[in-house]
């Protein structure tokens, strides 16, 4: 960030850098970006999936995945997660189990990012910043999946992934 101003990189098909966008120019232009997502998952499968805070100006009061983040001009995904897990649920990756379980461009899916997606092993609830998330709980991916359909608001790219990572 630069005076307030979130850089990201922009992308093209093959998800090589191509230039430098601001994020909200990304999303209002729909322009290819890099994110990454990730879930903690506890020993019983059940996935720890937070709720938004009602002042978040995308997706309030949403249900979201467990970390999330938009990589930084300049940084690579690996880095991102591990900024965003510290940042948003003051865990560093360091000290726990992960791995990368998918990569989805938006090219050949209906996701809206070039996207990695990990996964980090604990039966832990973590201690989540508040400012981003109002609350928590573990929930199996169908019974996830279920409360979505059923009308409980969730972040646009939530269902697909844990279609595409859980369920396929």
């Amino acid at each position: 960030m630069t005076g307030g101003t979130e850089w990201l990189d922009l992308v093209n098909g093959h998800d090589e850098v191509v230039g430098r966008v601001t994020r909200e120019e990304a999303w209002a232009r729909r322009l290819p970006v890099r994110v990454i997502n990730a879930f903690l998952v506890n020993s019983c499968g059940e996935l720890w999936i937070p709720r938004r805070t009602a002042h978040k100006a995308m997706f309030p009061d949403c249900l979201d995945m467990s970390v999330g983040g938009h990589v930084a001009s300049g940084e690579d995904y690996l880095a991102c997660f591990k900024r965003e897990t510290r940042e948003e649920l003051n865990l560093n990756v360091d000290d726990v189990p992960w791995w990368e379980i998918a990569y989805f461009s938006p090219f050949d899916t209906p996701l809206s990012a070039f996207m990695r997606v990990y996964e980090i092993r604990t039966d832990e609830a973590p201690d989540f910043k508040r400012d981003d998330f109002s609350g928590a709980c573990w929930r199996s991916p169908r019974q996830l999946l279920h409360n979505i359909a059923a009308g409980d608001p969730a972040k646009g790219d939530l269902a697909e992934l844990i279609r595409r990572c859980y369920l396929s």
